[in-house]
């Protein structure tokens, strides 16, 4: 029980097992070679027998940064880390990431501009300019081919803009052919631009079908067609209202001035672009437009009627008579 107890008292262990006793002492200095000091214990004692406390001891040789030799483990540990090079290499990386992109975005853009858009604009000149007896061969699959590749190669952007500007530009030579054109001949002059318009967007809206339905419908939540009927009432029609209206109100109480089918259409156009222009006319519009006026009141049964009998004159004195109600048709003849 003693010796046990001598040899306790000899070797002394930490938790980590770095024994510290007498006789280990001992046994290490009797193999070190002659001319070399004894290795320092790792965990000194101090006076009663007792391991020291753990102390970290600098560890010098490395230029960097000062580390810590850890008398539990026997490891370095860096309290005094070395400079981190992460950050910047990051915004480095950063850096060059940006400036590659931006590289290949002007390239994507270069491409755009040489060999996309000068096809598309080309044949969007020859859309708009056709004439209904000249026959225009068009690869329509060709050009929805290049509207395909610009979306897929995130041009919509450019292509909307240029699309649009193209128009306007096209819609503003028609407006001043407009303003050259002779008074008496300006409703049917409007209605051959109005009508050769509407005939190209029939080919226009359907080959730019992905650019309205991938940007148009899904970024900006409206519709091709309807921003284009609205470039030509902003270019076109709200530039000659002032003196379209008076033409066809006057036209309208003179039968067969205006060929019918012509007042029709410009009427009806009219009504499509805008059509709060209803109001400006209401006599007019209703002519060719059916809900034009208020729903008819109970009240206002005896003034309806009094209106028909007043234009029933008019028709008389003018020479369209009813003639002999009385006598049946020559058809009717039993």
């Amino acid at each position: 029980m003693e010796a046990m107890e001598d040899d306790s008292s000899e070797v002394k262990d930490d938790h980590n097992h770095n024994y510290c006793g007498g006789k280990v002492r001992a046994a290490l200095s009797s193999q070190v070679p002659d001319g070399v000091g004894a290795p320092e214990p790792v965990c000194p004692t101090v006076p009663g027998g007792e391991p020291a406390k753990r102390q970290a001891k600098p560890w010098s040789g490395s230029p960097r940064g000062s580390k810590f030799m850890d008398s539990d483990t026997g490891s370095e540990s860096s309290e005094v880390s070395e400079p981190d090079c992460s950050a910047a290499s990051t915004e480095d990386k950063f850096r060059l990431d940006s400036t590659s992109k931006f590289l290949l975005n002007a390239m994507a853009v270069e491409d755009y501009r040489k060999n996309h858009w000068p096809n598309l604009e080309e044949a969007i000149d020859r859309l708009l300019i056709q004439n209904f007896s000249d026959h225009i061969s068009v690869s329509y699959a060709q050009i929805y081919g290049y509207v395909y590749k610009c979306v897929c190669q995130q041009h919509s952007e450019l292509l909307y803009s240029d699309l649009t500007s193209k128009i306007s530009a096209h819609l503003q030579q028609v407006s001043t052919q407009l303003q050259a054109s002779p008074t008496e001949n300006l409703i049917e002059n409007f209605n051959i631009a109005l009508t050769q318009y509407l005939a190209s967007l029939q080919c226009i809206v359907p080959v730019f079908i992905y650019l309205n339905k991938f940007y148009i419908e899904s970024k900006l939540n409206r519709d091709l067609k309807e921003d284009l009927m609205k470039l030509f009432a902003d270019h076109v029609a709200e530039e000659h209202l002032s003196k379209l209206m008076p033409l066809l109100i006057k036209a309208h109480s003179m039968p067969f001035q205006v060929q019918p089918s012509t007042m029709a259409s410009v009427v009806k156009g009219l009504h499509s672009l805008r059509p709060e222009w209803a109001q400006l006319a209401p006599a007019l519009f209703s002519s060719f437009i059916p809900q034009i006026h208020p729903p008819a009141m109970e009240s206002q049964l005896l003034d309806y009627a009094d209106c028909d009998r007043k234009l029933q004159m008019e028709l008389s004195m003018n020479g369209f008579p009813r003639g002999d109600q009385s006598r049946k048709r020559a058809s009717e003849d039993s």
